[in-house]
């Protein structure tokens, strides 16, 4: 197992399968991009399938989530995904994709084993689109998701960054518009990840501020009584029900005493945590012929000495010095 100091067991590991990506996030890098890692650098397709394989098997891991820069950039992910839908026993499979190259993938990636996905899109408006993401490629994304939930990658989670200025006064819009299509919104703070470190707290749409803008126009109720447990978004029921709407608040109601998530970056590091200061290299132990149980020791031991939060609520909070596309979502 995956266990910390504190008792709590990760079960669910986000594999990040690139730093690259086609869009151009405000929130995330600047306009001329990043230094990408080089290609020796990465993790090749085997040592990603050995080592999500030694989570499962060795180490308790139940769900693996694949992640970017953009995974959709990886060339040999459908093959990676049919690997892993392999193993026994087989891990629920999700995929965070900004959704432009989903409408030729989602059928494929559904055939390969992948379970469901997850699609970034902040705005309804094409202007507003192309101002956040400095890309036109609002109408790839729509088409990208609807491709998603035709092929059965369901339920497709639409996750929205709210930014002031720019789309704060979108949730209603949001809202109404992923019920109609039948999707699962959930709004995420705008978190301390950004290649430029211009995130400040001051300025961030809180989750607070987008549920009194909900409200405007919807009825919410608490989803029930049961805890919200290791699940990062609070869920609320709209207007009564069936639907929901969910708000991850990682800066100002943070779920780290229950988090269940151990982190792998493209390049092979170990991360307990977005915003971990420090990195754990397993990519050195594969290349050095190490054996199954010497990787999973590594791995255990890492986590091991995870902090007990993100530290986001002291006043010394350091921001990473990795950006949020090479550290993975």
């Amino acid at each position: 197992m995956l266990i910390d100091t504190f008792g709590r067991v990760a079960t669910d590991l986000r594999v990040s399968l690139t730093d690259r990506c086609n869009l151009r996030c405000t929130y995330c890098m600047p306009e001329e991009g990043l230094q990408w890692l080089a290609k020796p650098d990465l993790l090749t397709d085997d040592e990603i399938v050995r080592l999500i394989r030694i989570a499962v098997t060795d180490l308790g891991v139940t769900e693996v989530r694949f992640t970017g820069g953009e995974p959709l950039l990886r060339p040999g992910l459908v093959g990676i995904v049919e690997r892993c839908a392999a193993l026994e026993p087989r891990p629920r499979m999700s995929l965070t994709t900004n959704g432009i190259g989903l409408k030729r993938t989602a059928a494929a990636l559904k055939a390969a084993g992948l379970d469901r996905v997850n699609v970034s899109l902040d705005t309804l408006r094409p202007d507003v689109f192309k101002t956040l993401t400095r890309r036109d490629r609002h109408q790839d994304v729509l088409d990208g998701m609807a491709a998603a939930r035709d092929a059965g990658l369901t339920p497709v989670k639409v996750n929205a960054v709210l930014m002031p200025g720019l789309n704060a006064d979108e949730a209603p819009d949001l809202l109404g518009w992923a019920i109609t299509e039948g999707y699962e919104l959930r709004f995420i703070e705008q978190m301390p990840l950004d290649a430029q470190h211009g995130w400040k707290r001051d300025g961030m749409i809180t989750a607070g501020d987008i549920l009194d803008s909900l409200r405007t126009r919807f009825t919410l109720t608490p989803e029930g009584s049961q805890e919200r447990g290791s699940a990062p978004a609070e869920r609320w029921v709209v207007d009564g029900g069936p639907h929901t709407v969910g708000v991850i608040a990682s800066v100002t109601r943070p779920f780290c005493r229950a988090c269940d998530r151990t982190r792998l970056t493209a390049d092979g590091q170990v991360r307990t945590c977005l915003f971990a200061t420090e990195e754990t290299d397993l990519r050195a132990t594969l290349r050095s012929d190490a054996s199954d149980a010497e990787v999973a020791e590594i791995w255990k031991k890492a986590m091991w000495g995870k902090k007990a939060g993100s530290g986001l609520d002291d006043p010394s909070f350091l921001q990473p010095d990795r950006p949020m596309s090479a550290i993975g979502g």
